[in-house]
């Protein structure tokens, strides 16, 4: 036992450390969020997403060194959870003025589990919880910025954009101005809000991603509230308004499950997350913490969601996922919830030829990659402890025989070593059955057009399938299945060789030397899926997907460093400029 005197210096000590490193962290954080803005205005659009690769591994890096550190730091004590306890009840008093503690309260958590691989949750040495309510403070002023009686014209577009002096050289700033106001404008009207704006209040720091930045903000006339979003770019010949989203559903496909993380510098994030699920009620919290870039909390808050529902929906209980089985996952969920699990099977269907570990890399590489709006969002949860009567008997049954080195099965609970979570969506091939004539042919346009986003951005499916795609809410066709991803540089795309004689096309195996990269995009059609209408309508629109020269001329242009710019926006949303592509 830890003598009384040395038991509160250790855990004085050991608090303390673990908020240094939290603070360096942090620290590292806002310096490249900060430096968004400069790169923005230079036009350093390879250095944006170096920055925000590097910008990721930040958590990561900083709970390996606390980790280390902290272990040193207590020695033989370390696993004791009783000095845990005071350790996390000292630690939650250096937090009492902070603005971020919340983030500050999950780094605790993530050193505490790496420490004692928690099974479920602990509440003596983790925050379950917060320690604080977290009300609008003085933050609330220095975050937003509000103009009250406004005419919707190019004026009110203008005394906007003064609020960000760094932007300064336009392409032609009236002309945005006018179009912008108007689109406002006409969205008023609809509303049957024409006149002027009580109020528009706005975020005062621009969120950043790739080569686009956002004002956010929200617009109040009488008791109508409209969620605003001005698009800017930087093009070669100045700054200009691109687009402007002005309802919810437009505003959601920019802070999507399927999009990479936004650069906003904020002390105070809570506000922020609060202001913007006003802004975007169906959007979790979570969802809203990952969105910005504090992907960690996003998880403690999802965790904590999933309690509630559990906790409120006791007989809602997880059950096989609609959809063909997965040869290399097996997916549940609960039908009133819209996430979904994921667990690794014990071994692989035939012909899958991947292990354990190449799968994880590949959800790791998604994390790390530019998601183009079309990868799907998963995190990774470890020692996840459930009710045992939250599973149905099916599902039960194909977890003891497809996954019991990851999933333990006891009378009263059972416990996942290692799972994603996503947003659930509905799969394409499902889609296509159940949807009319006009959603199945949208849908399969935009399949096309995912494949091609991904290629872009240097990413390769692997699987061509229905089945591997799945359709969001407001009809957007993402891939979520990811064991056979690739980068797209690494592929050897490949011309069919023609047969030497007419027994070689009749032949089971090819009559030419297939290499492990090799792809063949005349191939592909193969594995549509499509027949009728559906079929012709993709061929039409993306017939090049099945000739070499697409998928090479990509690459070439990901090689010579061309970075495409997918825009998170439909084109309603965007300016009407001649000449524009």
């Amino acid at each position: 036992m830890v003598p009384p005197n040395l038991k509160k210096t250790l855990a004085d000590r050991g608090a303390r450390a673990i908020l240094d490193a939290f603070n360096t962290y942090r620290s590292q954080f806002k310096e490249i969020t900060r430096r968004s803005q400069s790169l923005f205005i230079d036009r350093r659009w390879q250095a944006m997403r170096v920055d925000a690769a590097r910008r990721l591994e930040l958590y990561r890096q900083a709970v390996d060194g606390i980790e280390t550190e902290i272990r040193q730091l207590l020695g033989d004590t370390g696993q004791d959870k009783r000095l845990w306890s005071d350790i996390k009840t000292a630690y939650s008093a250096l937090l009492f003025k902070r603005e971020d503690r919340e983030l500050a309260e999950t780094f605790f958590n993530s050193t505490t589990r790496r420490i004692f691989s928690t099974v479920g949750v602990n509440s003596s040495i983790e925050f379950v919880n917060s320690d604080f309510d977290i009300p609008p403070g003085e933050a609330v002023s220095r975050c937003f910025a509000t103009l009250v009686n406004q005419l919707p014209n190019a004026d009110l577009i203008k005394r906007v954009l003064a609020e960000y002096p760094y932007l300064t050289h336009f392409q032609d700033l009236e002309y945005d101005a006018r179009q912008a106001a108007g689109k406002i404008k006409t969205a008023l009207e609809a509303l049957d809000a024409p006149g002027k704006i009580d109020r528009i209040q706005f975020v005062r720091t621009l969120f950043y991603r790739g080569m686009g930045a956002y004002i956010v903000g929200r617009i109040t006339v009488g008791m109508t509230r409209i969620p605003v979003a001005i698009a800017l770019l930087n093009s070669p010949d100045g700054i200009l308004i691109d687009a402007v989203l002005l309802n919810e559903d437009d505003l959601s496909i920019p802070f999507s499950f399927t999009r990479s993380h936004f650069h906003v510098d904020v002390d105070r994030p809570y506000d922020l997350i609060q202001f913007l699920k006003s802004l975007l009620p169906l959007k979790r919290i979570a969802e809203l913490y990952i969105a910005i870039g504090f992907h960690k909390h996003g998880k403690t808050e999802l965790y904590r969601e999933l309690l509630d529902h559990l906790s409120a929906c006791y007989e809602d209980r997880f059950d096989v996922s609609p959809g063909q089985r997965g040869m290399v996952m097996i997916v549940f969920n609960m039908p009133n919830d819209d996430l979904v699990f994921k667990l690794i099977r014990d071994s692989f269907d035939s012909p899958k030829r991947t292990t354990r570990r190449e799968v994880m890399e590949k959800y790791d590489l998604v994390f790390m990659h530019d998601r183009a709006g079309r990868l799907v969002d998963a995190q990774a949860f470890e020692f996840l402890k459930f009710d045992g009567g939250c599973f149905s008997d099916r599902l039960l049954d194909g977890l003891k025989q497809g996954a019991g080195s990851t999933v333990t099965i006891a009378e009263d609970s059972i416990i996942v070593r290692h799972a994603y979570v996503e947003r659930r969506v509905t799969p394409l091939d499902l889609f296509l059955k159940q949807a009319g004539e006009a959603e199945a042919v949208g849908a399969v346009i935009d399949w096309g057009n995912a494949i091609k986003d991904l290629a872009v951005s240097n990413i390769f499916p692997g699987d061509i399938l229905l089945k591997n795609f799945g359709v969001t809410r407001l009809g957007r066709v993402v891939f979520y299945d990811y064991d056979e991803l690739c980068s797209l540089t690494s592929c050897n795309f490949r011309k069919l060789p023609p047969p030497s004689v007419d027994e070689d096309e009749m032949a089971a195996e090819p009559w030419y030397f297939v290499d492990e990269n090799d792809v063949f995009p005349e191939e592909l059609r193969d594995f549509t899926g499509l027949s009728g209408v559906l079929k012709e309508v993709f061929l039409t629109h993306h017939a090049d997907l099945f000739e070499v020269d697409f998928w090479q001329q990509t690459q070439d242009k990901i090689r010579a460093g061309e970075l495409p710019h997918i825009y998170p926006y439909s084109e309603n949303c965007r300016i009407t400029r001649k000449g524009r592509k």
